[in-house]
């Protein structure tokens, strides 16, 4: 059972969304009008069949969305931080309660909490899970003192950046049963003309609601296929809406479950989408000044989802040099992965 008593009420807290003003009618909400200065990053941590996305904002302040698989022990996720000098997330979201997103959360808390300057709140639908590993995930919130909030569609994160705007499309205020998937938080970062969407493992009656209520609002230029890439997501109506530039697929090389699963690859060709994948492309990051777009890969392959499609044939077209690829405008492809300058932002009090 959920132990409500560590949840902290987000009425006086989040910020209700729908305060930004601006709208870019051809990609969407365009987010805050504030000036911007400064990059966003988006870091996808290779964790295998699992997710993990670290958001480092101009202003420093961190966003760690999901944590990677219980059986990892939240390792590579830690790692990743260490390696880039972060030692804070002001913001810890769980997209929902299965052990291949709230995996490493346990470690994750007790290493910034233990050798870092921790965690500034963490962020979920509310939604239990009858598994250990949920339990765990609570044991830690509890032990360290983390506060923990509820999120609906509607609220924001309380971002100190003013030109960045973090908003929550899912869960819907009135819940959707009991469910896991269909209560998972969808998140919309908006930063100037950019916008990035991540939906969790939501399926496509979830996805079919939010273009119902969202419309678009949906728009994104970056977008991280849902559930691993399974076409139980990123259904055809949800990506006309959607609209992407750019989607990255978090899933293993060799996926136990064949993902990204060809339907979507084959959707993502269609519609001339840059696809990147961490199994192929290992760690992704994107990087963007509120208008343009680099993208940093790990490891060198094509970014061509007819080609990422052709892997169950052969391996060797994976690995080998790529081709060239047609990019589309506003967007520039860098293969060396950057670093971030300096570390997080220390504790706010």
């Amino acid at each position: 059972m959920r132990r409500t008593a560590l949840v902290v009420a987000v009425a006086g807290v989040l910020v209700l969304a729908g305060c930004s003003s601006g709208f870019d009618e051809s990609r969407g909400n365009g987010g805050p009008t504030s000036d911007v200065s400064g990059d966003l990053e988006i870091h996808h941590i290779d964790a295998g069949q699992a997710d993990s996305t670290l958001v480092v904002t101009p202003a420093d302040e961190t966003i760690l969305i999901d944590t990677g698989e219980y059986r990892d022990d939240g390792q590579a996720v830690i790692d990743y931080l260490e390696t880039h000098d972060i030692d804070r997330i002001d913001h810890l979201v769980a997209t929902h309660g299965h052990a291949d997103h709230i995996g490493g959360h346990p470690e994750v808390v007790e290493y910034l909490e233990e050798e870092g300057e921790g965690v500034g709140a963490a962020y979920d639908s509310g939604v239990p899970h009858t598994t250990a590993t949920y339990d765990g995930y609570l044991d830690a919130i509890e032990a360290y003192d983390v506060r923990l909030f509820e999120v609906v569609a509607g609220d924001t994160l309380p971002l100190e950046d003013d030109a960045l705007e973090a908003t929550v499309l899912n869960p819907p205020e009135d819940g959707q049963g009991d469910g896991v998937d269909e209560n998972g938080v969808v998140l919309s970062i908006a930063f100037g003309g950019f916008t990035y969407l991540t939906t969790g493992d939501i399926g496509a009656e979830t996805e079919r609601r939010l273009v119902e209520n969202h419309g678009d609002d949906l728009a994104a230029d970056a977008y991280q296929a849902g559930h691993h890439g399974s076409s139980t997501s990123s259904s055809a109506p949800f990506l006309e809406t959607v609209d992407p530039a750019v989607a990255i697929v978090s899933s293993a090389r060799d996926s136990q479950y064949g993902h990204p699963h060809d339907e979507v690859l084959e959707a993502f060709d269609d519609r001339g989408i840059e696809t990147y994948w961490t199994g192929v492309h290992g760690d992704i990051v994107l990087t963007s000044d509120g208008s343009d777009i680099t993208v940093n890969t790990e490891r060198d392959a094509t970014t061509d989802p007819g080609a990422l499609l052709e892997r169950t044939e052969t391996h060797s077209a994976l690995e080998g040099p790529s081709k060239p690829q047609s990019v589309p405008e506003g967007l520039s492809v860098d293969r060396d992965r950057p670093s971030i300058d300096g570390a997080a932002t220390p504790s706010r009090g």
